[in-house]
């Protein structure tokens, strides 16, 4: 049993996943009634990351700060930068996207028991009400605004504490990143379950009758992740972007693919940015931030959406709206996370843009509802990997403008 182990452990994550994936494939494609029980070890794969990465990033963030050397440059700025370019461009291809394949919908289909956002004004006041949540609250609600801003006040309020204190803290925060870890290491067991569950509950037949919205939807985000991400990074670093490309699509894309979740994903990201070398101050940071403000896949969901929506009215819309809706979608993406709901709430914000009615605007969030088995798991495997991809991208090209400047002073 031993031996198997260690050859089981021996192989790559990455080909172990896959190996959970066609397994989970072929029993809900085959025996789904027998096979039924499997979907436990999904919700508990799932659960796990989401139960660890609050107290993770709290201690992590904590840990961060109150040993970060006076004087030592980080490069939150250049990584806040690159999520929010990155965001817009995506709200902005995502409308360039519907203008060239304009997409009607069948309406009928409307949510119930959810309710939007009033407008930006809201969701911006409730990203702030959440920065001073009260912190256990915080902790066990995941919310990480609120857990980020925590660890930030605590970490500089233990700057000048005694060593020992530190070193406290900073053995509790590597003894969660052992458990992250342990916890990843299960991942091929925990796809299994989740795509089992996927193809059993949610079948494939009810995506048919909106295949060219999944498409433009998926389309998009693969646009973004293949052309405009890479072009980015490339403008940063000067180097050849898609090595990096494919390492975070492979290594963070897969698993918040399935797990469709940013929040779960966060301590996969952490043990990527380890493996890459980045500077654990910075990622401890950027990546619980880059789950709450880094949302190309959002931006790009609520601009292709609400043009649906325009597209069946017969609405007229000129460049100048356009314009507006990208920038729109852009903040309502970065203030996603403070709403129930996700990205598909903010859909009916955008719609009021262009006068459309509550109640046709939440029949659009229905059908979001219906492509969401594909579209969520995308937007999420987007964002989530792409919070790596920027993080390494401004580390890199820190490292690239030192070089120059001792090359420079040689």
């Amino acid at each position: 049993m031993k031996e198997l182990l260690k050859k089981w452990n021996s192989i790559s994550l990455v080909k172990r996943i896959l190996v959970g994936l066609i397994i989970g494939i072929i029993l809900a494609t085959t025996v789904p009634t027998y096979a039924s029980p499997i979907t436990i070890l999904g919700s508990l794969f799932v659960s796990a990351l989401k139960g660890v990465a609050p107290i993770l990033v709290f201690f992590l963030v904590m840990t961060a700060i109150s040993q970060h050397e006076s004087g030592k440059k980080t490069n939150m700025s250049s990584i806040i930068g690159l999520y929010l370019l990155g965001t817009f461009l995506a709200a902005l291809i995502a409308v360039i996207a519907s203008f060239m394949f304009p997409i009607k919908l069948t309406l009928g289909v409307t949510a119930n028991d959810v309710a939007p956002p009033g407008g930006v004004a809201e969701v911006l006041k409730n990203l702030l009400v959440n920065i001073v949540d009260n912190p256990v609250k915080a902790l066990f609600n995941a919310n990480y605004i609120g857990i980020l801003a925590w660890a930030l006040i605590l970490g500089l309020a233990l700057k000048n504490s005694a060593e020992s204190t530190k070193t406290m803290i900073s053995n509790v925060s590597d003894a969660l990143s052992q458990v992250v870890r342990w916890i990843i290491s299960f991942a091929p067991f925990g796809i299994m379950g989740l795509v089992f569950d996927s193809i059993a509950t949610q079948g494939l037949e009810t995506l048919l009758g909106y295949g060219q919205l999944i498409i433009l939807l998926v389309g998009s985000m693969a646009f973004i992740a293949l052309i405009v991400n890479p072009i980015i990074v490339f403008g940063a670093t000067h180097q050849n972007p898609y090595p990096l490309v494919f390492k975070c699509l492979k290594d963070s894309g897969i698993t918040a693919f399935f797990t469709r979740s940013s929040a779960a994903n966060i301590p996969v990201n952490m043990e990527l940015c380890e493996e890459l070398g980045l500077d654990k101050d910075t990622y401890s940071v950027s990546i619980p931030l880059g789950a709450t403000i880094n949302m190309a896949g959002a931006a790009i969901t609520i601009s292709i959406l609400t043009l649906a929506a325009v597209n069946t009215l017969g609405i007229k819309v000129d460049v100048g709206m356009a314009l507006v809706l990208s920038l729109l979608s852009t903040i309502s993406a970065c203030g996603s996370s403070g709403v129930a709901g996700g990205s598909l709430l903010l859909v009916p914000l955008a719609c009021s843009l262009f006068g459309i009615p509550n109640d046709i605007a939440m029949q659009v969030v229905g059908v979001g509802f219906i492509v969401g088995v594909i579209q969520d798991s995308c937007e999420t495997a987007l964002n989530s990997s792409t919070d790596v991809l920027f993080t390494a991208a401004a580390e890199y090209a820190k490292l690239r403008k030192s070089r120059s400047k001792k090359e420079v002073n040689v």
